[in-house]
């Protein structure tokens, strides 16, 4: 995820880029379907009728920053129509420092002032002692307009995540500091409960986390203890399914009697971090000859999560709005060479879908997601045709529902929440 959560591939390829070229090592390597280019292993559950009870659950993260450079304000999620379409809506992010829950960005929160053009209801916000204005604000004139929408303050993320070794020596404290802050009188009606982002317990994200294996189920229970079962506990985590991978490195299964849901980060498995490719599709459903990491897929996460034992309900099917490219590629099928990362409107290597399906419009599909070759440039990422396929394969595998990474990736008409939907 993009933010001063996952805040940049740039800082993510630091981390990423030397993970990549250990695994690759040993191995040589991380529109319509061109089946004749790639051989692919097709998802059997994409293909059969719906067998299981499926949740409904549609969860969008809301980023903080998103007011500034991108424009993208919480009437937005109403005039496109994505409010309508949403059962709940992850705020990212909190900060984790000193090892408590701390505000991430307290004018985008709960200072700055809309006026009556830009604010979800067309009233202008007040300066009077005690008034509650920002993000916060918007998103409680949101949540009249739409009485069953949830709000669950979402913490950590990509940069913010290094605050978690130190929360986990005391996960009471921890958790008595997220409550604290999440249940401020100022703004407790907005908050209907917690989102814990921790990239990556026992493992490695933007730094290392060393804290055991059980750490993550530590904090998780204390979290839950203290929020109560009225108030909704989830988290975001990771979906590496590799053999050693980062799925084994914490204790998942443990922590799962601990949260409503799992949001296993489900895209992001390839990208310019590893700058002369291969290419590879970011958001796979599955494995495909050549794939250029074994594990690297939605459905062996899935799979490897389910096979801990975490019930297929508490499990989310994460879905990106937005690509991730390269430059200086010749070859239009996946697993060709380049050499960097394609530009970007806020950063190389990523870009919204909705810029994407007009400058770079899809010209084949593999492992259940798009691809497209435009010039020089190679892009991966879902559309609305790829999404109703994965949402075939959530239908059978009986997953609780879906979520995305993130709001402002999809069209001003909502393209890509309606095929979710």
């Amino acid at each position: 995820m993009l933010r001063p959560g996952r805040l940049s591939a740039a800082l993510a390829a630091i981390c990423t880029a030397v993970l990549t070229a250990t695994l690759l090592a040993g191995s040589a390597a991380a529109g319509e379907p061109r089946s004749a280019d790639i051989p692919q292993a097709t998802s059997k559950a994409a293909k059969t009728p719906t067998t299981k009870a499926a949740g409904n659950k549609v969860v969008g993260y809301f980023t903080e920053w998103g007011i500034y450079q991108r424009n993208y304000h919480v009437k937005n999620v109403e005039t496109s129509g994505s409010a309508a379409k949403l059962t709940h809506i992850n705020y990212a992010f909190g900060n984790v420092t000193g090892g408590k829950c701390a505000i991430g960005d307290s004018y985008a929160d709960y200072d700055k002032a809309y006026d009556a053009a830009s604010s979800v209801d067309g009233q202008a916000d007040t300066w009077d002692a005690g008034a509650l204005r920002g993000n916060f604000n918007q998103l409680r004139k949101l949540k009249k307009l739409h009485p069953g929408l949830k709000v669950l303050w979402s913490f950590g993320g990509w940069t913010w995540s290094s605050g978690f070794a130190e929360a986990a020596k005391n996960p009471a404290a921890f958790a008595q500091s997220c409550y604290d802050l999440v249940e401020d009188p100022r703004w407790a009606d907005v908050f209907d409960g917690i989102d814990i982002d921790w990239e990556y317990p026992n493992a490695c994200g933007l730094t290392c986390d060393t804290s055991g294996k059980d750490a993550f189920k530590n904090l998780m229970s204390a979290v839950r203890a203290k929020f109560g079962s009225s108030n909704l506990v989830t988290a975001a985590i990771t979906a590496d399914a590799s053999s050693g991978g980062k799925i084994e490195a914490a204790n998942y299964a443990g922590a799962a009697q601990y949260v409503d849901w799992y949001n296993p980060m489900t895209y992001d498995f390839f990208g310019a971090w590893a700058a002369q490719g291969p290419t590879a599709p970011h958001s796979p459903l599955n494995s495909y000859n050549g794939i250029p990491q074994q594990g690297f897929n939605t459905d062996a996460a899935i799979s490897k999560l389910k096979g801990l034992g975490i019930p297929a309900s508490k499990l989310l099917l994460g879905i990106g709005f937005y690509g991730r490219g390269w430059s200086g590629v010749t070859q239009d099928a996946p697993g060709g060479t380049a050499t960097g990362a394609a530009p970007g409107t806020y950063e190389a290597g990523i870009e919204d879908y909705k810029v994407l399906k007009g400058s770079c419009p899809a010209t084949g599909t593999v492992a259940g997601t798009a691809y497209a070759h435009c010039g020089n440039q190679w892009w991966s990422y879902d559309t609305p045709s790829t999404i109703a396929g994965k949402m075939n394969y959530k239908q059978q595998q009986g997953l609780g529902g879906t979520f995305f990474w993130e709001l402002s990736g999809d069209t001003a008409n909502g393209e890509l929440i309606k095929s979710i939907s």
